[in-house]
């Protein structure tokens, strides 16, 4: 049987620097790029297929800005989301209340999006234990209360970078989620260079 391509939207939140851009650099790229990256603003799209049994279901991401200021504007990005990875950084416990934010803003406004709670930057507590600042039984336990599936990642790594990409596809397929249809998508060929571009730049 040919694979049947269906296009999902999958929307990236979190606090700015959490790490939500190198999350997808990995799993689009497989590339870590060490150094700053900068800021994004608005929005960014990357689109990538991915094989679910008989399907080949293309992943469309939005990674959002992080910064306060732009919150607004990611409203206009998550709308229609059926999947949304909350991201935080597990060495700053402030981007924990951000994500519990980003969740709430979910539950009332889209309350039919599936959301998929991840912790970033695990190397970096693999490394030093005392820099984890969310106790991993804490973030456990509110996946589980707002029914979510917890994934602890490292874009330097790779570690559940995949399985978490691949954990939502699986869901799209198995789930009577509602798929972006030709008139709500993106013409993937309309990007002939490279799956990365930003619908938002600076002036």
């Amino acid at each position: 049987m040919s694979a049947m391509r269906v296009d999902a939207k999958v929307v990236m939140l979190g606090k700015e620097s959490v790490g939500k851009t190198s999350l997808v650099e990995r799993y689009v790229h497989h590339r870590f790029l060490v150094g700053p990256y900068q800021n994004t603003i608005g929005a960014a799209f990357v689109a990538k297929p991915i094989q679910v049994g008989e399907k080949v279901i293309t992943l469309g991401i939005w990674d959002t800005a992080g910064s306060e200021r732009y919150e607004a504007m990611s409203r206009i990005y998550y709308r229609g989301a059926r999947a949304a990875v909350v991201c935080y950084d597990l060495t700053d416990s402030s981007s924990f209340q951000r994500a519990k934010f980003w969740v709430k803003e979910l539950q009332n406004c889209e309350e039919h999006c599936k959301i998929y709670l991840c912790g970033t930057k695990s190397d970096m507590i693999e490394g030093d234990r005392s820099l984890r600042q969310i106790d991993y039984h804490d973030a456990q336990d509110f996946a589980e209360e707002i029914g979510a599936q917890y994934f602890e990642t490292s874009s330097k790594t790779g570690k559940n970078v995949d399985e978490l990409f691949q954990k939502v596809a699986e869901d799209y397929n198995s789930s009577a989620f509602q798929f972006m249809t030709e008139e709500t998508g993106v013409d993937l060929g309309q990007k002939k260079d490279s799956y990365f571009y930003s619908c938002c730049h600076n002036n």
